[in-house]
């Protein structure tokens, strides 16, 4: 079973160490090539408790760099972050996303935003209405612009020894948390990314991923690989059992599928997206 824990990371020696730890299965009969980069990201691991020690000076910056050495749709370079240390902001943002006290513990926390008001000050400045501003696919590429860069960031981040977790519930209030970073039309806080040194009292583990064999497809789509009932049962068996081994409720992700998306009321005020999202200054219509 994947139960690999921050403690014992320098134990995986090899790439196939990794490749268990991932999915909890063998390797492919393939050697899998060394590669320090596909290293770090394998060893990736949400954390949820933090250390009160604070992310070292130079870090965040060289964070931000590398998320604006990310890929950007047409160059527009449409997400901006806000870096929060303050403690009682943060706690306030804590509580606003879903009272998720790491939010509050950790001694950074990002706030990721798709971002097109720059894009209309532009055209403003030019003296040029922006009717393309207002289309689905503007939205669409600042919302990957957003999410590129912080992958990139949270890669980083995790090579200096931090670890960080990502917070979607940021979107369960998009309107306070928009008053309580300022943020203004035409924004949308994408999700938030909890930054800090993890607590060794409170060891976590690499959490098994899908079999590739349901989301790696060779040149059309294989609606039976990706659906595998047996394939499916195995994973939710492997998660299972991971989970028991950390002392966490044994839940099988098909469980965390249907609690997530069986109830709509498990969106926590997510459903009425579309109505903040206009209200926030985003149509999302034909120009």
């Amino acid at each position: 079973m994947s139960d690999v824990t921050v403690s014992s990371f320098s134990a995986l020696s090899s790439m196939n160490a990794l490749w268990q730890a991932r999915y909890g299965t063998r390797p492919p009969g393939i050697s899998l090539p060394e590669s320090p980069v596909a290293r770090s990201l394998m060893t990736h691991r949400s954390v949820r408790a933090f250390s009160p020690t604070p992310v070292p000076d130079g870090v965040l910056e060289a964070a931000v760099a590398a998320g604006q050495s990310a890929s950007t749709s047409c160059n527009l370079q449409a997400w901006s972050v806000i870096a929060v240390r303050d403690p009682a902001r943060r706690e306030r943002l804590a509580r606003i996303a879903g009272d998720q006290d790491f939010i509050a513990q950790a001694p950074l926390f990002l706030a990721w935003v798709a971002d097109l008001s720059r894009l209309e000050h532009v055209g403003q400045s030019r003296g040029r209405a922006l009717p393309g501003l207002d289309c689905l696919d503007t939205f669409l590429g600042a919302v990957m612009d957003t999410a590129f860069a912080a992958q990139n960031a949270a890669a980083t981040f995790e090579s200096y020894g931090l670890g960080i977790v990502y917070v979607g519930a940021v979107r369960n209030q998009p309107e306070a948390i928009s008053a309580e970073l300022g943020l203004p039309k035409r924004t949308l806080a994408v999700f938030g990314m909890s930054v800090g040194y993890p607590d060794r009292k409170q060891p976590t583990a690499i959490r098994p991923r899908l079999p590739q064999q349901a989301v790696l497809h060779s040149e059309q789509y294989d609606g039976a690989a990706a659906s595998n009932p047996e394939v499916l049962d195995a994973y939710d068996d492997r998660l299972r059992a991971a989970a028991a081994a950390q002392g966490k409720p044994a839940r099988g992700w098909s469980d965390s599928v249907l609690a997530r998306l069986g109830d709509i009321s498990a969106l926590h005020g997510r459903e009425h997206l579309p109505q903040v999202l206009r209200r926030l200054g985003f149509m999302l219509g034909e120009a």
